[in-house]
């Protein structure tokens, strides 16, 4: 008797769970990538860490085997950014583009959190200590070296002095930023987990497409968001509202209903069950 199977290929989205199911040996380049797959549904995320390794493979050449920490540093940043030229898309900074990482590999233009998952997989390669900083306003990247600690802006490579920090973080306030004074600089330079910077990109492309007003687009992201941050309500009363606008009633007052079950204390409570109610006696949709 001849038994078949059937194998199914994973929906983009089921992909991306697959990544995110777990905190331990989180996959942070690998899900990076895997965000494009919405915008180029194409995208072979095999290939493009294929393109991460012979850059690691080139990058290792230029390094003594003997090279101590600071050394591997220089050497790191000489490459990235001076050889290979990557750097900040100073002119379309808001171009989703720069969250894509198949496309930063190709144009060496990104924003400071592509940039910098990109920065990380190459020091982490040459055996640094390297670690994500969600810091206030911009993403940063920091290596522990034998004699103290560099902090690195990855939108331009250049190491930050505690003052210069400071700096950021007080012009950072100033735009309005709801930072308390008191929060000590140090509490925003540890290192981020893995979830939290996908979960940061994550919401730079939530806020792109929700200024744009491009609900397909913004309906796909917060469905990621969804599966990364399972326990964020917000996120889910987010997709009901854009699924309201793509006309999709009864699974918008679904979402807005879930969320007011898990957070009934919510400050908008009352105006998002009224949504949620007026949603359910709408004709049409689905």
């Amino acid at each position: 008797m001849t038994i078949k199977l059937s194998l199914s290929t994973p929906t983009a989205l089921e992909y991306f769970a697959s990544l995110v199911a777990r905190d331990e040996q989180f996959p942070l380049l690998e899900a990076t990538i895997s965000l494009a797959q919405d915008e180029y549904p194409e995208l072979d995320v095999q290939q493009v860490l294929g393109e991460v390794d012979q850059m690691q493979a080139r990058l290792k050449r230029r390094l003594p085997l003997d090279a101590d920490s600071l050394h591997r540093l220089r050497v790191l940043n000489q490459f990235f950014y001076r050889e290979l030229g990557f750097g900040g898309n100073v002119n379309d900074y808001y171009d989703p583009d720069n969250s894509y990482l198949n496309v930063v590999l190709q144009t060496r233009r990104g924003i400071p959190i592509t940039l910098g998952v990109l920065w990380l997989e190459l020091a982490q390669s040459l055996g640094l200590r390297a670690r994500g900083v969600a810091f206030p306003g911009h993403f940063m990247v920091k290596v522990n070296l034998p004699k103290g600690q560099v902090v690195v802006d990855p939108f331009s490579g250049q190491s930050l002095s505690r003052e210069e920090l400071a700096e950021r973080l007080e012009h950072y306030r100033g735009d309005g930023a709801m930072i308390d004074a008191d929060v000590p600089l140090g509490l925003f330079l540890q290192a981020a987990p893995a979830r939290d910077i996908i979960a940061r990109m994550l919401r730079n492309l939530k806020e792109i497409h929700r200024t744009q007003e491009d609900w397909t687009r913004l309906l796909a992201v917060l469905n990621r968001l969804i599966i990364l941050l399972p326990n964020d309500g917000a996120e889910l009363r987010d997709r009901g509202l854009v699924l309201a606008e793509l006309g999709h009633n009864a699974q918008a007052a679904q979402d807005l209903e879930n969320y007011l079950a898990h957070t009934p204390d919510a400050h908008d409570a009352a105006p998002i069950a009224w949504r949620a109610a007026e949603l359910r006696s709408s004709p049409g949709g689905d």
